[in-house]
């Protein structure tokens, strides 16, 4: 195990630099940061805290300290090591503040030098002294809802205009609070209420997901540490994520196109719906991903995914026309539905990016349209919420394509918690992160008329 006596707080801080400065992706390189340092669980579960929580509430964090530190100059470093401080200082009780100030100083000497650990130790024992500035005092509601749950301004505004200013606070403050992990059985392995039994056995608290019978919520223990996960009898996947495969309407011995499938949590949910009777034909954009769904696929024993690296606009070149009893268009999107998991994506987006997107996800999703039996069923889907990739994306296709329709069996087909939310439109289901406690999601299901 790795001794310095500030491995961890260290680590968080280079994280923290090239997360907020390079736009590196968090998990990933949170996982690259964990075994590069050899940390133990407690200081794992340390370093996760700090980095995501930093990260989280960094609009709130600079707010804070804006008081204290005003127009000096100082490095990056530096601003994240306040930054880091000082969400210990606000949201961790059992830190405390002099250990805060210790390492603090210590890191500033060894990164810097005096002047540097003289200047941070002196903003936060002022801070400790007068207190952080009261998020109160911001009269824009819009600003005060921004700073409050470190969301960028333009993306509350754009939500507020969209949903209405009660559910945009909700799903602010949701995307604060962790998620609890959620995993699904593979059912041809073992069935869901014997997974259960073994982990309630073995310490866990779990509950049967509301939304997919393979689906199960751990609301306490390390599943990543236990044989059932080691061994592939299940799979992580959230909830608002397996919802995709279940509506569906799925049968054994069908065609089954996942047109944008990496890494794989649908096309192999997919498979299992089919009972691995059938053929699930997988792609994704880089051949590298495309080997993560044959990998995922592997280690779940099933034989009937076949992934291949293809842009999904152009497999009407592939394919001949009405080649697929169901198709799934799970879009490349903004991803602002999974903040919580991912929170540098807030700060790395902007509006326009939304609009190009939008016009990525239309063209492939039309380019769908084509492949699909006359019979089948074509599933839209994104973990976003926004509806000009949703909603307005699915009323502009169908202003176009006026021979498609959403299925009406789609809406009675829904969970009975989901079915009267505030989420469904005509267009189909806008799953925001506080009905579940998931991630938001938006999922469709087109069909042709019958005329």
């Amino acid at each position: 195990m790795n001794t310095k006596p500030y491995a961890t707080r260290t680590a968080a801080l280079d994280l923290l630099v090239r997360i907020g400065e390079q736009g590196g992706y968090s998990h990933l390189l949170l996982d690259q940061a964990m075994q590069k340092n050899h940390l133990n669980a407690k200081d794992r579960a340390l370093l996760t805290e700090i980095v995501y929580g930093t990260l989280q509430y960094q609009f709130r964090l600079q707010y804070y300290l804006q008081p204290f530190v005003q127009k000096k100059k100082i490095d990056k470093w530096v601003k994240w090591l306040l930054y880091l401080s000082v969400y210990q200082m606000e949201f961790l009780e059992k830190v405390p503040d002099h250990a805060v100030f210790h390492q603090s100083v210590e890191i500033s000497k060894q990164r810097g030098h005096k002047g540097i650990a003289n200047f941070v130790n002196g903003v936060l024992r002022a801070i400790q002294r007068k207190g952080v500035p009261s998020i109160q005092a911001i009269e824009d509601p819009i600003k005060r809802l921004s700073i409050a749950t470190s969301h960028p301004g333009w993306l509350v505004k754009r939500w507020v205009d969209q949903f209405g200013m009660a559910i945009t606070e909700d799903m602010c403050h949701t995307n604060l609070q962790t998620k609890p992990m959620t995993i699904r059985t593979q059912p041809l392995k073992r069935n869901r209420d014997e997974l259960l039994q073994q982990l309630e056995r073995d310490g866990f608290h779990v509950e049967p997901s509301i939304v997919s019978n393979q689906g199960i919520v751990v609301k306490e223990g390390n599943i990543l540490h236990h044989s059932v996960f080691q061994n592939h009898l299940c799979t992580i996947q959230d909830e608002s994520s397996m919802l995709v495969a279940e509506m569906m309407d799925i049968e054994p011995n069908m065609t089954i196109l996942d047109a944008c499938s990496a890494p794989g949590g649908k096309a192999t949910h997919i498979a299992e719906k089919l009972q691995d009777r059938g053929e699930v034909i997988a792609y994704d954009l880089h051949g590298k991903k495309a080997k993560l769904v044959e990998q995922k696929a592997t280690e779940l024993s099933l034989q009937s995914i076949h992934a291949q690296q293809a842009d999904a606009r152009k497999l009407d070149e592939i394919h001949e026309a009405e080649s697929f009893d169901r198709i799934l268009v799970d879009a490349p999107c903004s991803g602002l539905g999974v903040l919580r998991s991912k929170p540098d994506i807030k700060y790395n987006k902007v509006a326009e990016d939304i609009s190009t997107l939008a016009d990525i996800q239309y063209e492939i999703l039309k380019k769908m349209t084509r492949l699909l039996k006359k019979d089948g069923k074509l599933i839209y889907s994104t973990c976003t919420v926004d509806k000009e990739e949703n909603e307005w994306l699915i009323a502009r296709l169908l202003q176009e394509l006026d021979d498609w329709e959403v299925d009406q069996s789609f809406f009675e087909q829904l969970p009975n918690v989901l079915s009267e939310g505030s989420g469904i439109s005509r267009y189909g289901i806008q799953m925001f992160p506080q009905d579940i406690n998931s991630d938001g999601f938006f999922i469709t299901r087109l069909v042709r008329t019958s005329g």
